[in-house]
C-alpha cells in the first residue's frame, strides 16, 4: 500500500457502515413517510367522526322512526355507515394506481428490483376500510341504541 500510494493514509470502513451510509436518505424518507401517514390517518378519522356526527344529528328523527317501525340496530348501523364506506372504497380505487406508479418509480432507483403483488395493495385497502368502519361504528351504534321516544318527542 505504501509503495502504490505513499502520501495517502490507510482508511478503512466496515461493509455494514458503507451500506448504512448508502441507505441513510431512505431511512430518513421512511421515517418522514411513517410520521406523515400517521398524522394523515388521525386527521382523516377525526374528519370522518365529524361527518358521521353531523349526519346522525341531522337524521335523528329518521333513526327514531326506523326504530319505531322495527328496524334492527345492525340495519341502522349499516344505513349510517354504508354511504361513507362507499366513498372510502372509491378513494382506494383512485389512490391504488397512483401508489403503484409512485412505488414503481421509487423502486427503479435500486439495484435489485422487486415485483409488486396485488396483496400489497389489498391488505392496506382492507385495513383502511376496517379503520373507517370502526371510526363510524361507535357513533352509529350510539345513535341506533338511543331511545326513539327521545328523538320523536319534539314533534
Amino acid at each position: 500500500m505504501e509503495k502504490i500510494y505513499p502520501n495517502d493514509e490507510f482508511t478503512y470502513k466496515f461493509f455494514d457502515d458503507n451500506m448504512k451510509e448508502l441507505y441513510e436518505s431512505d431511512y430518513r424518507f421512511s421515517s418522514i413517510i411513517n410520521l406523515s401517514s400517521g398524522i394523515t390517518i388521525l386527521l382523516s378519522c377525526l374528519g370522518l367522526i365529524g361527518l358521521v356526527t353531523i349526519s346522525i344529528s341531522q337524521r335523528t328523527k329518521e333513526i327514531g322512526i326506523r326504530k319505531v317501525l322495527g328496524s334492527s340496530v345492525s340495519r341502522i348501523i349499516r344505513l349510517l355507515s354504508s354511504e361513507y364506506l362507499v366513498l372510502v372504497f372509491i378513494s382506494i380505487v383512485i389512490a391504488s394506481p397512483i401508489a403503484w406508479w409512485a412505488i414503481n418509480k421509487w423502486l427503479d432507483n435500486f439495484a435489485y428490483k422487486m415485483e409488486l403483488n396485488w396483496w400489497m395493495f389489498t391488505i392496506p385497502a382492507m385495513a383502511t376500510l376496517v379503520i373507517a368502519f370502526l371510526t363510524m361504528f361507535f357513533h352509529s351504534y350510539k345513535a341506533a341504541r338511543a331511545n326513539p321516544v327521545d328523538s320523536l318527542r319534539d314533534e
